[in-house]
């Protein structure tokens, strides 16, 4: 059901419909793009955004409220400009490192990964350079994208990036692992691989296990 591709250097890049894709990329001449909490919270708020639907109807009702503020109708107007994904992206697993980022993510129409991830970038390299008073590029280059179609390689990947960042570092493990569950993550289809009641057979036995499967030098050296 699904291939894995390795393109040159994961430049280029494959897009098909409903393909599944492992998404990259680190911060100019590997420099730390996270540096504070706040900075991996404003980049997970801006995954929200544009992963939950948009509530229009509610946005514009506030708006054509007379007693709301100059302010957040400023705020409304940007929401309402604002890219939205919910029904063509589809986040697999996730993780966020000091200085580059680790997608597991599903686009429903072809290309539409290009657009939600330059938005994105783009987003986040705007607040970061305006908080830190920089300029300049933020990424080494665009993001790199590796279209998913072998269902090992679908299943290694979520453990790749989980054990990317355990124990410490924002992922997506907690939704695998824990009742508590994001909403804008949708780990149900790598769970259908594994035992809610035989702990051999979990998903938290599973990441925990010595990975004895590579997803090529490229991916695991190139990005880290």
């Amino acid at each position: 059901m699904y291939s894995y591709c390795m393109p040159a250097k994961n430049s280029r890049k494959t897009y098909v419909e409903n393909g599944y894709y492992h998404i990259y990329n680190r911060g100019v001449e590997k420099r730390i793009i996270f540096l504070d909490k706040q900075d991996y919270s404003v980049f997970l708020n801006y995954l929200k955004s544009y992963l939950l639907p948009k509530n229009e109807k509610e946005l514009y009702e506030q708006l054509s409220d007379l007693n709301t503020s100059s302010t957040i109708r400023n705020k409304i107007l940007k929401l309402l400009r604002l890219n939205n994904f919910n029904k063509e992206i589809t986040l697999l697993a996730y993780c966020l490192m000091p200085n580059h980022f680790h997608f597991f993510l599903k686009q429903k129409s072809t290309g539409t990964i290009d657009v939600f991830m330059n938005s994105l970038a783009t987003r986040y390299a705007m607040y970061f350079n305006r908080k830190y008073k920089r300029v300049g590029h933020l990424y080494q280059g665009v993001y790199k994208a590796v279209l998913i179609t072998s269902e090992k390689h679908f299943l290694h990947l979520s453990r790749y990036i989980h054990k990317q960042a355990l124990p410490l570092q924002p992922s997506s493990y907690s939704d695998y692992v824990l009742k508590n569950k994001t909403e804008w993550v949708h780990p149900e289809e790598i769970l259908t691989f594994f035992s809610k009641t035989n702990k051999r057979h979990s998903y938290e036995n599973f990441v925990s296990e010595v990975e004895n499967i590579s997803l090529g030098e490229n991916v695991i050296l190139e990005d880290t």
